[in-house]
Parts: C-alpha cells; structure tokens; sequence
C-alpha cells in the first residue's frame, strides 16, 4: 500500500499509481516573503499598485495607468528588483522545518514568470504591443525577470529546499495566446527555459501553471521540461494531448470550471460526469493524471461533495481495470 505522497509522485512520474489523486494529496505549501500580489489595496514589491473589488471572485488586480515601466527603453532606470536577500525568511524556514518530509511535498509558489511580470510593470495593452514593436528590448526585460527569478528560486531552496515549485505564468486567453506563437518561442521561451534549468539543477518538481489555450506551445512546454501542467482548461482538448504528450508530463486539473462546477444550471451528476470523463481519459495508461477544477473559484458545495466523491471512487477504479 503506497502512501499518499509515494502515490503522488507515481502519478507524476507515470509510473503505475494505485489511485488518481485528488488534489495535491500530502503537499504543504511554503510561501517567500516575497509580495508578489497583495492580498488588499497597496503595492506589490516590484512597486506594482493594485486594487481589489470585495464583490469579485478574482480578488486584488493591478490599477490601470500607474506603471512602473514607462518607457521600455529605458527599463533598466525605471525598475528595481526586490532585494529578497535582506528579507526575513525566518517564516519560510520555520514553516518547512515542521514538515513531516516522509510523509509530505513541500511546494514553493513562485507566481508571475517573466510574461505576466513584464506586462503587470508596463500595463498589458503597452507590453503586448512591444512584444512587437521593441521584441530587442522585451527579450532584455524578459531576461533580467528570469536572473531575478533565478537567484530568487536559489534562496529558496538555501532556505526551504522544496521539492516542487508552482511556477506561474498566464499565456493564454479563452481562444489563444496573448502573443503569436513566434513571439513566444523567441521571448518568453528562452528565458523560461533557463528558470527551468535552474529548477531541474535543483532538483524541483516544475509544476507549471498556465490558464488559457496554450495548446499552440504545448510541445515546446514537455521540451522544456516541465513535469507538471496545471490547471489543464478543457479549451485546450485535453485527450488530444494527453495522447500526444502523456508520456511527457503530468496533468493537473481538468474538471470543467466554466461550464460545469461554475454553471448554475449544472447539476451534481453533471459534476459526477464530468469527473468520471476526464479520469478514464487523462488517468490511463499508467499516471500521468492529478484531478482537480480547471480553476479555483468559489463552488458550490454540492458539486464539490459530487466531485470528492467520483473522484476518490473512480480514482481507484480506473486502475482496478
């Protein structure tokens, strides 16, 4: 009988897990005092101001107008790094030496890559037209964002030595990513790849979060190296790829946030359903499948129950067969 945490890294590595897991099972988050996005008004600690509306789902957002990077031409004048390393990371110590590391993954969190980072400094609308205009100077940008993010995951694992890193970064929208593909591939890849390596040289579990359809670099992401994707939005067609890369990388996610668990007119079956769909479709042959939303928002507790249920239930199942 495997135990949670040795199951859990069977799922990822594919290698024949007794049950699907539900959820990071047996991991325990540990965070850097870095502030990368306050919990209410004020400024994150790049110098990046941010709003919240009580009423929303999604939380703080950046303010529109006030940005830290005014000119990309003179980017490096304008913005200053967080000097983590005069931080107190007593916290962040403290809290990975409580962890039972037989039995539990520490996952450090590492939010806004060099993509989301560059556009949260200069305002989206102004970063993704020089992602086109100034491709010369936002390759610069992306790279300083990569050093920085570099010597940040090196102080990590100095502290925290986690086994795992949630590594944040939005490509997509609903039909496509923010930039074309090319873009991509020239900017946001290279620099990305060499967080990676750092990670890989550390010995992390990537676990790369991206929302959005970011099929269109799905491959260049297993090439990569990333070992884990979440939250794995069905827009994406998810069976097609687990077919293409399952032997690749792991899937974390996958349960229809939009129109299922967030759908009003979706009842628990559809839940149970839908739960059961992505199971034998992404679970199958031997791992490679963490099930969990396609988002985290607020749910009804109903269809969470639903959820939990097929989940624990056809999470064995499906390697009884």
């Amino acid at each position: 009988m495997l135990t949670k945490k040795e199951n859990f890294l069977r799922a990822i590595r594919r290698q024949n897990p007794e049950w699907v897991p539900y959820g990071c099972e047996n991991v325990t988050l540990v965070y850097p005092p870095v502030v990368e996005r306050p919990a209410g008004k004020g400024k994150d600690d790049f110098g990046v101001l941010w709003d919240i509306n009580e009423l929303a789902e999604g939380g703080t957002y950046p303010v529109e107008g006030d940005f830290v990077i005014t000119d990309i031409e003179d980017f490096k004048n304008q913005l200053k790094f967080p000097n983590f390393a005069k931080m107190d990371w007593s916290v962040a110590a403290k809290e990975a030496a409580a962890v039972d590391r037989d039995e539990y993954l520490i996952q450090g969190v590492s939010e806004f890559g060099v993509f989301e980072r560059s556009y949260l400094l200069m305002g989206m609308q102004n970063a993704l037209m020089a992602y086109y205009t100034n491709p010369d100077e936002m390759y610069e940008l992306c790279g300083a964002i990569a050093d920085y993010k570099i010597a940040l995951l090196t102080k990590y694992h100095e502290v925290v030595k986690p086994d795992m890193m949630w590594y944040g970064d939005d490509w997509g929208t609903q039909n496509n990513l923010f930039i074309a593909p090319e873009i991509w591939r020239q900017i946001i890849k290279p620099h990305t790849q060499r967080v990676y390596n750092c990670m890989k040289e550390l010995g992390i579990i990537i676990n790369q979060h991206s929302c959005g359809k970011i099929d269109s670099v799905f491959e260049d992401i297993c090439e990569m190296g990333a070992d884990v994707i979440n939250p794995c939005q069905p827009c994406n067609g998810l069976k097609e790829l687990k077919q293409r890369f399952g032997e690749l990388i792991c899937f974390c996610g996958g349960v229809d946030s939009q129109f299922v668990l967030d759908n009003d007119e979706a009842t628990p079956q559809d839940v149970t359903d839908e739960v059961i769909k992505r199971i034998y479709e992404m679970s199958l042959p031997n791992g490679g499948y963490i099930i969990s939303p396609s988002h985290s928002v607020p749910y009804n507790k109903e269809k969470l129950d639903a959820m939990e249920k097929a989940a624990v239930e056809h999470g064995r199942k499906v390697y009884e067969r």
